[in-house]
């Protein structure tokens, strides 16, 4: 569109497409809870004009029983439409930290089939710096049809990710800060294990951005070789809970890497379970 990335837009374009009913515009603003910020109330504070809301607590599988579960094909369908979106539109994806929680939506929506989804390239952060326009309160929705087509082997679920670890057969990549991978620092939810799936590699999510915008294709190359990631080879991302594990899958498109998945239960599940392999720092050193 307006930039080299195809999985991003700018604020200009946004802008010269308010109008136009083929654009969905979506704020998918989450916060972790250390963050202390409230997507939904911020959201309904201020917003782009015609913005609905996605709630990534709210799209999700029903009796998961862990955060932000990916939506069975019928669910997440039947909650786009809700919202007046559909699967033939344009969907422009932004959050108001520049790029957090919206690779998760944009992901979300890849998965069910949708080929027209993007981002905003530095989210809302970048809309406000423009002095373009905003509005408050809830933009009124006017339901639709959404149809999934869910994009097959683009979501991995335990079972397959225990033997992914077991027989080596991908590569894991995951986007947690580098003390929480190493088993240095706690976990920020109780009752989950410190460290990472044997074999794992480590790429904390805010080395893949510069100001809230996703850094270029040859930077996000770089930090992947950096990383130890083989891109001829796949990959299956992972993160805390299945957010920034979204980012990762976002690097690894923009620099055309295509055989890869997401871990959907990630760390809030495999560190979860008491016998899942998990190794951390202390206990090599102590080995």
């Amino acid at each position: 569109m307006s930039l080299s990335n195809p999985f991003l837009v700018d604020v200009d374009w946004l802008f010269a497409h308010l109008d136009d009913p083929n654009v969905s515009i979506v704020d998918g603003s989450w916060y972790l809870p250390d963050m202390k910020r409230d997507g939904r109330l911020e959201y309904e504070e201020q917003h782009i004009p015609g913005a609905v809301y996605f709630d990534i607590n709210d799209v999700v599988e029903p009796g998961a029983g862990l955060p932000h579960t990916v939506a069975s094909p019928d669910v997440f369908a039947a909650k786009a439409g809700a919202l007046g979106i559909s699967h033939e539109h344009t969907i422009v994806v932004y959050d108001g930290m520049g790029l957090f929680s919206a690779p998760r939506v944009w992901w979300n929506f890849r998965t069910m089939g949708v080929v027209k989804v993007v981002i905003l390239d530095g989210g809302f952060p970048a809309w406000l710096e423009a002095r373009l326009p905003v509005e408050s309160g809830t933009a009124p929705t006017y339901p639709t049809l959404f149809v999934s087509n869910p994009t097959p082997n683009a979501v991995v679920w335990l079972k397959r990710m225990t033997k992914i670890v077991a027989d080596e057969t991908a590569q894991i990549l995951d986007a947690r800060p580098a003390g929480r991978f190493a088993g240095i620092d706690p976990e920020p939810r109780p009752g989950i294990r410190s460290g990472h799936m044997p074999g794992a590699l480590s790429l904390p999510f805010p080395e893949l951005a510069e100001n809230g915008q996703l850094k270029s294709a040859e930077a996000l190359k770089d930090a992947l070789t950096q990383a130890g990631v083989d891109l001829q080879k796949p990959v299956v991302t992972t993160c805390g809970s299945g957010v920034t594990a979204a980012a990762l899958v976002l690097a690894l498109e923009t620099v055309g890497h295509t055989d890869h998945a997401l871990y959907d239960g990630s760390w809030a599940e495999w560190g979860s379970l008491p016998d899942t392999p998990v190794v951390s720092e202390p206990d090599i050193k102590n080995g």
